[in-house]
């Protein structure tokens, strides 16, 4: 998909101009294709730690090397204004690494948790695990401190552009991409760009609502690793890990099967009813839940297969490839799509 990007830099004279703030870059002028190599400062903000990269591009059809990187813990309980400045902090910390290493920056790619405002780059809504994230300019402050471009998008969202353009789905134009960890995000691709939706939140799959009436009606209730956990609790009265549930259905356990079986076949009829409407080229999975083993790969596929047109029943379903370096990928490769305009 990385060839959108190559005509793109081919075809055109000039980039769109940006809205940089009051400060300005010489990184920020228009990319050509003899601009080869240069870099972008990559940011990954979860709950737990702020995973920062500096992603360089060596050529249209390369997939980007990280050549230097740095983690911090998040800290959320500091507050949102405090996690924005150690995402500054990060981020100064590469764009210093990209002057030692001689490269030219062409700007910011974030991908962080909660939901991002598609217009501003802004936060608008966090869960309890970013207390105060909600609200935060995370595209306006970063702009205000470096002069470069940037662009920011959900986090599972990130990890959907990754897998999509150098991951287990590199070469298709569609796909949908399913995380299943605590909670369940996704990601929709077509014609190669994220969809991101009138508000930047498209791909909010946990909000579907589940067939099999268990939990509180909606998808993430059953097919999570916090509604498994969840589900088995309210069979048992024992609280247990998701890893713990898996073992327990893997040696035969009968609440234990019922719940991770329930979880797949839950993902596995809703990804039917995605795909007969964007009629995808393959899904990807990814998350923790993909631990759970043949069980639920099972049930998911059978699921899927049972409830899928016949002529979408074969659809591949693979795992995603990149791991946590995805959503350093897709922040990346989403900065550079915002540089078109």
């Amino acid at each position: 998909m990385s060839r959108l990007f190559v005509a793109f830099l081919s075809a055109r004279a000039c980039c769109k101009p940006m809205d940089l703030g009051a400060k300005t870059s010489s990184f920020a002028s228009c990319a050509t294709a003899n601009d080869y190599p240069f870099a972008v400062v990559s940011v990954d903000v979860g709950g737990t730690k702020i995973a920062c990269a500096l992603m360089r591009y060596e050529s249209a059809d390369a997939a980007p090397q990280d050549v230097w990187n740095k983690s911090v813990p998040t800290e959320a309980s500091r507050g949102g204004a405090a996690v924005l400045e150690s995402i500054v902090g990060v981020a100064a910390a590469a764009t210093e690494a990209s002057a030692r290493l001689g490269l030219k920056v062409l700007g910011i790619g974030v991908g962080t948790a909660g939901r991002v405002d598609a217009k501003t780059g802004s936060i608008a809504y966090a869960n309890e695990i970013m207390p105060g994230w909600t609200g935060q300019p995370v595209a306006q402050r970063l702009r205000d401190a470096f002069g470069l471009p940037v662009a920011v998008l959900g986090d599972v969202q990130a990890h959907a552009l990754g897998e999509a353009r150098w991951g287990a789905a590199h070469g298709a134009q569609t796909c949908i991409v399913m995380a299943p960890g605590t909670g369940l995000g996704g990601g929709i691709i077509v014609n190669g760009r994220i969809v991101r939706g009138c508000h930047g939140f498209a791909g909010e799959i946990g909000a579907t609502p589940n067939t099999l009436r268990a939990g509180d009606g909606n998808l993430e209730s059953v097919a999570s690793g916090s509604g498994i956990e969840a589900r088995y609790r309210a069979l048992t009265g024992r609280s247990l890990s998701g890893a713990d549930i898996s073992s327990r259905a893997n040696d035969g356990e009968e609440a234990a099967i019922e719940v991770i079986s329930n979880a797949g076949r839950s993902l596995g009829i809703a990804l039917a009813g995605w795909v007969n409407m964007l009629d995808p080229e393959m899904a990807v999975v990814s998350g923790s839940v993909v631990k759970a083993g043949p069980l639920w790969r099972n049930a998911l596929q059978e699921a899927f297969a049972s409830h899928a047109p016949e002529v979408q029943s074969k659809l591949p379903i693979v795992d995603a490839a990149l791991g946590s370096n995805a959503p350093l990928v897709g922040a990346a490769e989403n900065l550079l799509d915002s540089l078109k305009g």
